[in-house]
């Protein structure tokens, strides 16, 4: 018996599970276990990708691309720095897990061989094989001879006598000529060359220099591992039919494949990635048993993907993330784990190493200079820039040098040396091409291809003007629209059609005919209308992978495919909109000089901005409080089928405890900063930094239009007047707009009326400087690095100036549409007369201007409370008159209007000066002037209540220049009554917009901030 039971524990002793070596059974987590090396592999990916990415943070600052943080990553990892920590390669980087290491890296150099293959179009080599061929020939031809030159002496010096001088010269010289292509096409991207005759010619050279290199590292491969020159005669002749059988047969049935899959339309169907992925490590295990290395398998694989539909494109963003993240720096890593720097301990070492990048550098900018200097025609400027672009090394010459080192043409000190040089001279690329070429001396290829006789940038033809373009009573004629997102579409569609020539061409023709016109009006007319261009700008961020690279380089195609431009052109299309398409990709650092600069270049008038829209939660997370009741409330679920309130578009950006208008919201705003959405504070300082910088009108379009929004297209516009150059700019925008027969306007000009005329207390000229030091310029945002809209000191000169101002263009507009109203009945047929006749003016004297503005425009909106046809609910409007009502709450007197609106009757005079007198100066107002039925339902008119004319839009200045009031605490007591807004978005668009946002008043807000003249050098 104890025997048999002897022999049942032996057998589960042995069925037990090996010990794991676990933290909790007091083993080494980092000790190596070559049957489960999963738990060191973690660590080391861990570490790894840690350092790379904590590096590249620092490196970006200074415009460096992200391979100089990973190879430096691995040097530090490596025996140069860490290495020489007791304990640390041994326990981190033990020799016996490099196996493991270097097979997971090895998959991800194919894979990242294979997106470079993807990465290369050979159409961008037809198209500018004329200009590219010298510079690329001459790239590779003279630096390769200086390479071999100097491997005379470092093999003399460096490398073992069993070593043959043949295949480390062979070595040296494709690392002295090669040049970094992926490196290269970040470098165009993040300056902005793409687009430049210096980038088109380096981009076609380096990808014929690439291809070279590959090559040449695949010959010089099968020469070593070749026994006789037979055989590498056989290798080289095997590999040439490889490469053929891949270009054609298997090219062809990749295409068909794609077409078969629907993957051209539709993306990568799944067995169409099955089988390219297949066939990227068939044919890399194909290329490795003939003795040329696997990655030369797997860039042949990537060469022959249809490029079609942007299919190159998607396939790349399935595998960018998992190689960039991961694969590509363990490669690098283990670069840095054979790369020794303290081999590097004497003077001739050093002597040797500075001739190397010397002399790699001479090569490369010395021959590409020439080329493109005496045979592409270049000037010394732009072939100066191509050499230095050309010298850039990157991580193409480290895996030479890597694929050299694994052979054992390569000792550790070379490699070292080499691994030096590549670092220096890709990190001297940036700067060197920034200070050779600064934007003033860029020239830019046309929008249809390739010109290289287009103007530079900053040097305007005939000494085009560069001042604001701001220019006032002027007809604008050409506008800038800014495309970033599909939510932005449908208000840069609903901003575009309010300026529509064509429909204003037809409307006016038909109206001037039935007023017996002059045939001169009409065509003064058409002329203006048919210059209006739209400058349809689709701004795409560009971002570290490689996918927004290829999309900068294949920006023609994106141009005719971009599904925001394909919809915004047939918009153009169906409503006779002449549409010019562009297209900048650029970090989004950089997006507001970007736009700013494109305005500029193409002379336009107007930069058209959306605002990022709320993304509508159904179950918001939003608590209701009451004063003196701490219980938050959670609302229930909207019943389905019940249309939701009102969403501002800014319920992200700050979301507070607010509710439906008139629920109590908190008084503090620092809880606000606990609610802020990133992507909306990100935005709005993206808008600030466009306001700061633009030389031109700044037009900001918030969409606050609902599901449930009129079909009629008629648009009325609400204009509250201030006074300021952005509200005089507002003011002409809107006359210009309203030259649309099917768009009316209100336009109210505010002053500040003191509440008792009769006890005016003396000015606080202290309170005065302080408001004026609160408008003239921007507060600064809490986020760093995100400059404002500067204003210069005003003196009293440019106050009265700009006073002046707004009595002219006043009396421009109001007192000239009195006089044309007069005389439309004596048979006035002019131009001006019929528009005039759409704008009606009014001028209020308020103490409180925000909340008159903001119950005005809910009159035109149809905002208003049901009347009951008399005065007996006590609403004081009887019979389209306005009567005084006391608010008990505030003890102030609401509104006096003893006036009537033309062609009414009954109706209150629109000319004449309505006056609200409060009797306390802080009290909050609530107008309640109400609409009888008659005035409601009219639809037609100069007075007429646009509450059956379709959308409302409000038109305001941003206001943050010459404005002497100071709306702060005003707009503070609108936010506890409607709900509360975060200081990012006041800053963006001023307190008078803000009102209107929080009232949730119209369709739509257009903010617009005049020419300031910010300069974008």
């Amino acid at each position: 018996m104890p025997e048999f039971s002897k022999q049942v524990i032996s057998l589960f002793q042995k069925r037990a599970a090996a010990e794991q070596g676990g933290l909790l059974s007091g083993k080494d987590p980092t000790a190596f276990n070559d049957h489960d090396p999963i738990r060191l592999w973690i660590i080391q990916v861990g570490i790894i990708i840690c350092t790379a990415n904590l590096l590249a943070l620092g490196l970006r600052k200074m415009r460096q691309p992200k391979v100089i943080a990973e190879v430096l990553g691995g040097i530090i990892l490596g025996p140069t720095a860490f290495g020489r920590i007791p304990g640390f390669t041994k326990h981190i980087f033990p020799q016996e897990s490099r196996p493991y290491l270097s097979l997971v890296a090895t998959i991800g150099l194919c894979l990242f061989l294979f997106l470079v293959g993807l990465e290369i179009d050979a159409g961008v080599i037809r198209r500018n094989a004329r200009l590219s061929a010298t510079v690329a020939l001459a790239g590779m031809v003279v630096p390769f001879g200086l390479g071999a030159g100097l491997a005379v002496p470092i093999y003399e010096r460096f490398i073992d006598p069993s070593v043959k001088f043949t295949h480390f010269m062979l070595f040296t010289g494709v690392a002295y000529s090669i040049t970094a292509f992926p490196v290269l096409c970040r470098i165009l991207t993040e300056l902005k060359l793409l687009d430049t005759t210096v980038g088109i010619v380096v981009l076609s050279a380096g990808v014929g220099n690439d291809i070279i290199g590959w090559v040449l590292l695949a010959l010089s491969v099968a020469l070593v591992n070749a026994g006789s020159g037979l055989t590498a005669l056989y290798i080289l002749l095997v590999s040439v039919g490889w490469t053929l059988f891949i270009l054609f047969p298997v090219r062809y049935g990749m295409k068909w494949l794609a077409r078969k899959t629907g993957s051209i339309e539709s993306g990568p169907s799944v067995f169409f990635m099955t089988v390219t992925i297949v066939i990227l490590f068939g044919s890399a295990f194909f290329t490795d048993i003939i003795g040329v290395h696997a990655i030369f398998g797997a860039f042949l694989a990537g060469l022959v993907v249809p490029r079609e539909g942007g299919l190159a494109i998607a396939m790349t963003e399935k595998l960018e993330d998992m190689v960039s993240i991961i694969f590509l720096p363990l490669y690098f890593t283990l670069s840095g784990l054979s790369t020794d720097l303290g081999l590097l301990n004497d003077g001739l070492t050093w002597g040797f190493t500075i001739a190397i990048i010397i002399t790699a550098f001479v090569g490369k900018f010395g021959g590409c200079i020439i080329a493109a200097r005496y045979f592409a025609g270049f000037n010394w400027r732009e072939a100066s820039t191509i050499g230095s672009l050309m010298s850039c090394k990157g991580l193409v010459e480290l895996i030479v040098l890597n694929v050299g080192l694994t052979a054992g043409i390569l000792s550790q000190r070379v490699f070292s040396m080499f691994v030096l040089e590549a670092l220096v001279l890709t990190f001297a690329t940036t700067p060197l091409v920034t200070w050779l070429y600064p934007p003033q001396f860029r020239v830019r290829i046309a929008a249809t291809g390739a010109n290289f006789n287009n103007v530079a940038d900053g040097e305007a033809a005939n000494g085009k003007r560069q001042e604001p373009r701001s220019r006032d009573g002027d007809y604008k004629t050409r506008f800038t629209v800014v495309l970033d997102k599909f939510e932005h579409l449908s208000g840069m569609m609903a901003l575009t059609q309010l300026i529509n020539p064509s429909v204003l061409v037809s409307a006016w023709s038909e109206s001037e005919k039935a007023r017996q016109p002059s045939t001169n009006s009409v065509k003064s007319f058409a002329q203006k209308a048919s210059q209006v261009v739209v400058e349809a700008l689709r701004v795409i961020e560009l971002s570290d992978r490689v996918s927004a690279v290829m999309k900068s380089s294949a920006a023609e195609s994106l141009l005719r495919s971009d599904p925001l431009l394909s919809a915004f052109r047939m918009f153009g299309t169906l409503n006779d909109i002449k549409i010019v398409p562009s297209l900048t990709i650029v970090k989004h650092d950089e997006l507001a000089f970007s736009i700013v600069e494109h305005a500029r270049n193409n002379d336009s008038d107007m930069i058209m901005l959306p605002w990022l829209p709320p993304l509508h939660d159904p179950y918001p997370e939003v608590t209701h409080r009451h004063r003196g009741d701490q219980t938050p409330t959670t609302p229930a679920p909207p019943t389905p089928g019940i249309k939701s309130p009102t969403h501002n578009p800014f319920d992200l950006l700050f979301k507070s405890a607010t509710g439906a208008p008139g629920s109590h919201a908190p008084h503090h705003h620092h809880h606000q900063q606990h609610h802020e959405s990133s992507a909306s504070v990100i935005h709005s300082q993206f808008v600030r930094a466009v306001f700061s910088q633009a030389t031109t009108d700044v037009a900001l379009f918030v969409d606050q239009s609902q599901f449930g929004s009129s079909a009629n297209s008629a648009q009325h516009l609400f204009l509250p007047f201030f006074g300021g150059p952005d509200d005089r700019a507002a003011l002409e925008l809107v006359i210009q707009l309203c030259e649309n027969p099917r768009v009316s306007a209100t336009v109210v000009r505010l002053s500040k009326r003191d509440p008792d005329v009769d006890d005016v207390p003396e000015e606080d000229e202290e309170g005065k400087l302080k408001i004026e030091e609160i408008n003239r310029l921007t507060v600064a945002s809490a986020a760093q690095g995100y400059p404002d809209t500067f204003y210069g000191q005003h003196n009293t000169e440019t106050r009265l100036q700009s006073d002046t101002a707004d009595n002219i263009v006043w009396a421009k507009y109001a007192q000239s549409s009195k006089l044309k109203r007069r005389d439309s009945g004596a048979g006035s047929s002019s131009t001006s007369s019929s528009v005039r006749s759409r704008v009606e003016f009014r001028e209020i004297g308020t103490h409180v201007l925000l909340h008159t503005a903001v119950n005005e425009a809910k009159l035109y909106a149809g905002l208003g409370d049901d009347e009951e046809g008399d005065d007996e609910d006590g609403d004081g409007y009887v019979g389209g008159k306005l009567s005084l009502k006391r608010s008990k709450s505030s003890g102030g007197v609401a509104f006096k209007d003893t006036g009537k609106v033309e062609g009414q009757e009954g109706a209150p005079d629109q000319d004449g000066i309505t006056e609200a007198i409060a009797a306390t100066p802080r009290s909050p107002i609530t107008l309640t002037r109400k609409l009888s039925t008659r005035s409601r339902t009219r639809t037609s008119g100069v007075g007429g209540r646009p509450g059956t004319h379709g959308r409302l839009l409000v038109v305001t200045g941003r206001s943050r220049r010459l404005a002497v009031e100071d709306h702060s605490a005003e707009l503070r007591e609108l936010m506890e009554e409607y709900g509360a807004v975060g200081p990012e978005v006041k800053k963006a668009i001023g307190s008078v917009a803000s009102a209107f946002v929080v009232s949730g008043v119209g369709d739509g807000i257009v903010v617009l901030q005049a020419a300031t003249g910010g300069n974008v050098d």
